[in-house]
């Protein structure tokens, strides 16, 4: 007997995975983490360095207390009504995401709470400062923050997790 066409599974369709509160748990976690890290580090930067007077700490890396108007590498600089819809628009589609495929790996929550948590205090400043505080400086490097290094980390754990789960539809 066989299976109706209606019955049979697509195993080029991605299925359904949603998140489960166990994962939505890690994913408030890490967003959490994320946010208070990123925020208590720029406090402490907007407190202890002079703007645009560069700490050193080694001699490829420094503290640099500067303000970001714009995203990564200075798009969009000046911009600020369009930065904040679009990392609206980001938030809400992560979110959407994650309700529909949290539960597809473990790297999901880690990988989405990175994003959202980095994306959200990101957000923050801009709504409250007008501006980013980044102060993290690597010779050759643009400055910039914790929730930076979390959407960084964020992404390639996101594609990774998206490449292992096509490989193994493969």
């Amino acid at each position: 007997m066989s299976a109706s066409p209606t019955s049979a599974v697509d195993p080029t369709r991605p299925t359904r995975q949603p998140a489960d509160a166990l994962h939505w748990t890690a994913f408030a976690v890490i967003a959490i983490v994320t946010i208070a890290a990123d925020q208590v580090t720029k406090k402490i930067a907007r407190d202890s360095f002079t703007p645009n007077d560069p700490f050193e700490v080694l001699p490829f890396f420094h503290f640099t207390n500067t303000w970001n108007t714009g995203i990564a590498f200075g798009q969009f600089r000046d911009s600020q009504v369009i930065v904040i819809v679009l990392s609206i628009i980001a938030i809400v589609w992560m979110l959407l995401y994650f309700a529909r495929a949290g539960g597809r790996s473990p790297l999901l929550p880690v990988a989405i709470g990175l994003l959202a948590g980095g994306a959200a205090s990101n957000l923050f400043d801009r709504l409250t400062q007008g501006h980013v505080t980044d102060f993290l400086e690597i010779s050759r490097f643009p400055v910039f923050n914790l929730a930076d290094v979390g959407i960084t980390v964020g992404v390639i754990l996101l594609l990774i997790t998206l490449l292992s789960s096509e490989r193994q539809r493969a």
